[in-house]
């Protein structure tokens, strides 16, 4: 993409005569939701839920703000997100789904449904061909691949493997199936912790590769795994651990032909809308949240998910750094706040790539509302 996307923000200052909610409103309106949805569409409002002790998630009232724009255009909006690879509170959709509505996000606060795009467990998919460098084809979450349009909300915050989270990573990760997921963090079988493993035969049952044998403890093939992760999912003990051992740079790349592949066929129909406040070190995937990094800064809305990612990482860095926080350099204006939490971690590298993908530009204008 050769010309500059416009990525439009507000502050939050706020007033008796507009307040944060008239500002999303407008926020949503500039970035065009009227003209990209319609009666009969099903729009997905992928966002992430929190995990159960995490208080850093967007607040259930501003996604109900968000909903109602969406409505007005006689479209129908439900939120979404998937399960997790990893063993915790938002690994199935009953569990998921239980975190979500204690976390605030209950049909009475944000006036739509709530569905678990990726199934029971995680293994419903659709798949897309996408014909990348990693991959030919990608799993996508069934319901965010079948939705007509798709609204991405997005704490902005660090990440301990990709610099940043941004509305790449929401999409790349978060739309990804279980087997999306272990495809992007490891490139080897998962391994049993055999002091834990009851030897139950559960993990057996589900495998589809039959790579799965149980003596006293039960063994996966790395030749035979297939890498689904359905074994993950169902171990009653929790003891079938995943090797996190993907480099930074191709992991960033492989989330990115993840997102190509759940935005593909919703084009015109994808609207991006990003917090940058309570700036976390980490991802809202722990069941904490450490103190933010810097101020609070502000909403965008684009149309390009790389533009908008590109402005909320040049607003971060742009601001004063908290001392006495998770960032340990960089805390002048302009210094490299992802840098400074994450020193090895090359976050420019989703972006480049993204680019190369041809699904946005790095290039911008700030419209301030």
């Amino acid at each position: 993409m050769d010309k500059k996307s416009v990525v439009w923000f507000a502050d939050l200052r706020a007033g008796a005569r507009k307040n944060l909610f008239d500002k999303i409103g407008a926020l949503l309106e500039s970035a065009g939701v009227k003209d990209r949805f319609r009666k009969g569409h099903l729009v997905a409002v992928k966002l992430h839920f929190g995990e159960k002790g995490n208080a850093s998630f967007i607040r259930p009232v501003f996604v109900r703000s968000v909903v109602e724009s969406i409505k007005e255009t006689g479209a129908s909006p439900f939120l979404t997100d998937t399960n997790t690879l990893y063993v915790g509170t938002r690994g199935n959709s009953p569990e998921h789904l239980k975190t979500a509505i204690e976390n605030g996000f209950d049909y009475a606060v944000v006036s739509a449904p709530l569905i678990i795009a990726d199934g029971l467990r995680g293994d419903s998919a659709s798949y897309v061909e996408i014909g990348g460098k990693h991959f030919k084809e990608v799993g996508i979450a069934k319901e965010i691949a079948s939705a007509d349009g798709l609204v991405v909300l997005t704490h902005f915050k660090c990440h301990e493997l990709t610099g940043f989270g941004g509305a790449l990573k929401n999409i790349g990760m978060g739309s990804a199936c279980r087997e999306g997921k272990l495809a992007q963090h490891s490139n080897t079988a998962p391994v049993v912790d055999p002091s834990g493993c009851a030897a139950c035969g559960d993990c057996v049952a589900a495998c589809p590769a039959a790579a799965i044998e149980v003596g006293a403890a039960a063994v996966i093939s790395e030749e035979a795994c297939i890498g689904c992760g359905h074994c993950i999912a169902v171990c009653p003990q929790g003891t079938i651990k995943i090797r996190w051992n993907e480099s930074a740079g191709r992991l960033q790349e492989k989330m990115v032909e993840h997102f190509e592949g759940a935005v593909k066929g919703k084009e015109g129909r994808c609207v991006y809308f990003t917090f940058v406040t309570q700036v976390s070190p980490a991802c809202d995937c722990y069941g904490h949240n450490d103190a933010p990094i810097v101020g609070d800064i502000g909403m965008l809305a684009s149309n390009d998910p790389v533009a908008i990612d590109q402005a909320a990482a040049d607003l971060v860095n742009g601001a004063e750094g908290f001392r006495g926080t998770a960032l340990s350099t960089g805390h002048e204006s302009g210094g490299d706040k992802f840098r400074g939490v994450h020193p090895d971690i090359d976050w420019e590298a989703q972006l480049d790539y993204a680019c190369l993908r041809g699904l946005g530009t790095r290039d911008y204008i700030l419209k301030k509302l």
